[in-house]
C-alpha cells in the first residue's frame, strides 16, 4: 500500500512518523525547516489515518507500506523519527530491514506489555469511555487532554483535534488499522551508537519507563527529556525538536559510511 505523503527539500533523506492520535500534518512546521537545513524531509500518513484510507482485508504491518512507499520515491537509505505509534513503527522498520536505517529518532515510546500506571490507564478509559457513548467530541477533548501539553497554543490544540476527529471517522468507516507488534530491542542493538529516545516532560511516565527499557534493551544509553510537552512532543515544540533533529542527524554516523 503506497502511503500518502508531504515531503520537502533535497539532501539526506529524514522520514517524519507521526502518532496514534496524529497523522503526517503533525510535521507540517518540520518539514520547510528540515528543508532550509538540507535535508528531504518526508511525512507519511500511516494506514488507517489521516489520508491512509485502509483498504478492506489489508493486513500487512505498515513498517512494509512504510518502506514499500519509500521505495517507490526512490529513497534507500534513510534517517528516521516516530512518535509514539510511530516510533513502533520506526523500531519495527530498523528490525526488518536494518540495512535501511542510517539513525532512528523514538520520541514517547513503550511497549504494549508494559504495565500502565493509574494515570495513563484512566486517560484511556476517559477517551474509549466517550466513544463507547457515541461522543466523539467528547472523546476528542479526552484526547487533547491526554496527549497535548496543557500550556499549548489554542492553535495547537485545535489542530492535534482535528487530527483525532479524522481519525476517529476514518476507523468508524473502515475500521482499525492492523497493530503494529513491539520488535526485540536486541535486534536493534547494532543501532545503538545511532538511536536517540525522547520524552516529553509532561508526558506520562509510562513512556519514562517505556523509554529507559528501550534503551536498556538495545544496550544504549541517554533519555532525552522534551521540555514544555506532553506526548506528542513534535506538535507542542516543534522548533525544539527540529534543533534535536538536525544537530542529532549531523553528528549521527553509520560506520559502514566512514
Amino acid at each position: 500500500m503506497l502511503l500518502p505523503h508531504d515531503e520537502l527539500g533535497s539532501g539526506r533523506p529524514v522520514v517524519l512518523l507521526h502518532a496514534r492520535p496524529a497523522d503526517r500534518t503533525m510535521w507540517r512546521r518540520h518539514l520547510p525547516l528540515l528543508a532550509a537545513a538540507g535535508f528531504r524531509a518526508v511525512a507519511l500518513d500511516l494506514p488507517g489515518h489521516g489520508a491512509a484510507v485502509l483498504p478492506a482485508h489489508h493486513t500487512a504491518p505498515p513498517a512494509d507500506d512504510v518502506l514499500e512507499t519509500l521505495g517507490h520515491l526512490g529513497i534507500d537509505r534513510f534517517d528516521i523519527a516516530g512518535n509514539s505509534l510511530g516510533a513502533l513503527v520506526a523500531l519495527q522498520i530498523a528490525a526488518a530491514a536494518p540495512g535501511r536505517v542510517r539513525s532512528l529518532v523514538a520520541i514517547g515510546y513503550r511497549r504494549h506489555d508494559q504495565p500502565q500506571t493509574d494515570g495513563f490507564a484512566a486517560a484511556l478509559r476517559r477517551e474509549r469511555g466517550r466513544l463507547a457513548a457515541d461522543d466523539l467530541d467528547g472523546a476528542v477533548r479526552a484526547g487533547v487532554r491526554a496527549w497535548v501539553s496543557p500550556d499549548a497554543s489554542p492553535a495547537v490544540k485545535e489542530h492535534a483535534a482535528t487530527m483525532m476527529r479524522g481519525n476517529l471517522h476514518l476507523r468508524r468507516a473502515h475500521g482499525e488499522p492492523p497493530r503494529a507488534d513491539d520488535p526485540d530491542p536486541r535486534r536493534l542493538r547494532p543501532l545503538a551508537g545511532r538511536v536517540l529516545v525522547v520524552v516529553g516532560a509532561q508526558d506520562f511516565p509510562d513512556f519514562v519507563t517505556g523509554g529507559e527499557a528501550l534503551l536498556e534493551g538495545m544496550g544504549a544509553s541517554g533519555l532525552v527529556v522534551a521540555p514544555g510537552a506532553a506526548h506528542l512532543v513534535p506538535l507542542d515544540q516543534p522548533e525544539w525538536t527540529c534543533g534535536l533533529l538536525q544537530g542529532f542527524l549531523r553528528h549521527s554516523q553509520d560506520p559502514r559510511e566512514s
